[in-house]
């Protein structure tokens, strides 16, 4: 698409070259591979490519090495590198550990949660106040292509401070690109105020934007639908517990500054009504559907799901982020197969799935997984729900062909996360373990990795997949209109919208005895599966304030066969059938108990930022 596929482009924006020599004629000359500050705000394809950049610096990189779903109790990431000590509440006004550091601990923060700092969300602020400040100067013909980057500019605001608020609470409102002679010492805004200027910002992105492009080279742009997509999910969040006063005491309780982490007055079920109206909204538009909403019964709806997400675009999807194979050379940017990808097909076993994330999938018939069914411990892979086959690599599962090396080891092509055994000695570890003979130190540590995402077609150990990131889709929509209605008490509603999502993953229909906070639970449990991987889960837990839950010990699953003799060939038997019936367990992932405070519900504001800005207040337990 146009420009936006390269959002590694930077403006250099220059006043004037200075030079120690007298002739005239070079001080003429326009400089050569930079372009002046006049020349920017004068050419809209020159603006386009800034604003272009607007969107690189929001969105972030979600297909990172790390993934938001390692902060939460989604997946865990083998590398540690910090984020284990996050995970323990361990952050302070000093540091965010696994946040904010890279592989070295030293260097360039990681990429997927750079953009979600202080600093650099301030950063994109200022890009779109510079934006503002001299879009006005910019003739264009026809003038619907400023109109447009008016648009755009707006929303990625509106995105960049939603973080803001959704990290720290109120922050400073800043409108104007500072000069070195401007006062920067300024207080935080209440939340209420930022949630009304966010709002505000897509209101008037909406008017701006068009409903569809007709050129394919814009696809990737946002339009009115994403703008109100948008609105529906920051007026939800707002909405939500951690900002509700009447159930957020475990945050605000003798913090002297309330008004900066929630609503202090008001009217709950208003906001709830906000909420609800925004999202049907969206539905109201008529723009987007669910992909293959109603499952045909020759349907595979696992692989309907794989084709959902390693598609490039269907009739759910409302913001795509694009990538191409040569999106960021680094190896920490963008590469999701190798990243995800098993060890034994050498790959780098990171963001693998939590037991309790795999545990929390239902029954094909729609009772809940029990370690404790002796019949499903048996076979804790069988008869689940179609979303589970969509999402996990497993023990056994057949997936893409192995590496050459690797085929001559696994000439079935099945996923090894086990141990054979010979009484209490292992004999045999699987490719996809930490003990197998490929890359052994990147094997995940909890029996499964993550198939959500990872296109099978190329192979991750030398091909970059194009697969796009899906920041808003209509699945997500519906579930934000279904929990409005929950908290409005329209329990009726709420169910008509849950089981539409749930019908599309082959699933039974939640009855209508479901009601109250019976009901409640059973929609974050939907939302949980529905939106895992999706950079939604990290958010969830703490605006429900349900972080005592979420984070505590993890757990990994343990499988083990039994050989007769003392030394065993290879992980299965030449015709592919195991050693013994394997033997499923739950086990704890060694070094990942995970502890919560109350504190980590908002992040600090960083002490260099509070030493520069006295008028700041910093949140409670920092």
């Amino acid at each position: 698409m146009k420009k936006i596929l390269n959002l590694l482009m930077i403006i250099s924006i220059i006043s004037i070259l200075f030079s120690c020599k007298k002739s005239d004629e070079f001080l003429d000359k326009k400089p050569l591979g930079d372009y002046s500050e006049t020349a920017v705000w004068t050419d809209p394809s020159l603006v386009e490519t800034f604003v272009n950049s607007m969107y690189r610096n929001a969105l972030g990189f979600p297909f990172n090495i790390e993934r938001l779903s390692d902060y939460s109790d989604e997946s865990h990431f083998t590398c540690g590198w910090g984020v284990h000590d996050f995970n323990k509440s361990l952050m302070t006004s000093d540091g965010l550990l696994g946040w904010n550091t890279s592989w070295d601990n030293d260097h360039e923060p990681a990429a997927q949660t750079y953009h979600y700092m202080w600093a650099p969300l301030y950063m994109n602020v200022r890009r779109a106040n510079i934006f503002f400040s001299r879009i006005n100067n910019v003739v264009s013909d026809p003038d619907a292509i400023v109109t447009r980057l008016k648009g755009e500019a707006y929303f990625m605001r509106a995105w960049t401070y939603f973080y803001l608020t959704n990290l720290y609470g109120g922050v400073p409102i800043i409108t104007k690109a500072y000069t070195l002679t401007d006062e920067f010492a300024v207080p935080r805004n209440s939340y209420d105020d930022c949630i009304k200027y966010i709002v505000g910002q897509i209101d008037s992105a909406a008017m701006n934007l068009p409903v569809v492009y007709s050129d394919a080279s814009d696809k990737g742009r946002v339009t009115k639908g994403a703008a109100l997509a948008f609105k529906a999910r920051v007026l939800l969040y707002a909405a939500s517990d951690l900002h509700n006063p009447a159930k957020n005491s475990v945050v605000t309780a003798g913090f002297s500054k309330p008004e900066l982490l929630g609503y202090t007055a008001g009217d709950a079920t208003a906001r709830w009504t906000a909420a609800k109206n925004a999202a049907k909204a969206v539905i109201d538009l008529g723009t987007y559907s669910l992909y293959k909403a109603t499952p045909a019964a020759t349907d595979s709806v696992a692989n309907n799901f794989v084709e959902l997400f390693t598609s490039k675009g269907t009739s759910e999807d409302i913001l795509l982020q694009f990538f191409t194979p040569k999106t960021d050379e680094n190896w920490a940017g963008y590469n999701p197969g190798l990243y995800c990808g098993p060890n034994g097909y050498h790959c780098w076993g990171n963001n693998a799935p939590l037991g309790e994330l795999v545990d929390d999938y239902e029954m094909k018939d729609g009772s809940k997984f029990d370690w404790n069914n002796p019949v499903q411990k048996a076979n804790p892979y069988v008869k689940r729900e179609a979303r589970f086959y969509a999402t996990i690599l497993y023990e056994g599962v057949q997936w893409r062909v192995r590496p050459p090396d690797a085929l001559k080891v696994d000439p079935f092509s099945r996923i090894q996360t086990g141990y054979v055994y010979n009484g209490t000695t292992m004999i045999k570890a699987g490719l996809d373990t930490r003990s197998g003979p490929f890359e052994d130190w990147n094997g995940g540590y909890t029996g499964y990795y993550v198939r959500k995402w990872v296109d099978p077609m190329p192979d991750p150990q030398y091909v970059k997949q194009d697969v796009p990131f899906k920041h808003l889709r209509y699945g997500e929509v519906l579930l934000n209109y279904a929990e409005a209605c929950i908290e409005l008490g329209q329990d009726a509603e709420a169910r008509t919208y849950i089981n539409i999502i749930r019908t599309r993953a082959g699933q039974p229909e939640i009855a209508a005895s479901v009601t109250g906070d019976a009901l409640r639970q059973a929609y974050r449990h939907e939302r949980r599966i529905e939106m895992a991987y999706e950079d939604q889960r990290f958010w969830d837990v703490r605006r429900w304030v349900i972080g005592p839950a979420a984070y505590q010990q993890t757990h990994k699953v343990d499988i083990r066969y039994t050989a007769s003799t003392a030394t065993v060939a290879a992980y299965r038997q030449p015709d592919g059938s195991a050693w013994s019936a394997p033997n499923y367990s739950p086990a704890v992932i060694d070094g990942d108990a995970r502890a919560w405070l109350n504190k980590a519900y908002f992040f600090p504001i960083m002490r260099d930022e509070m030493n520069k800005n006295d008028k700041l207040v910093q949140n409670p337990g920092y």
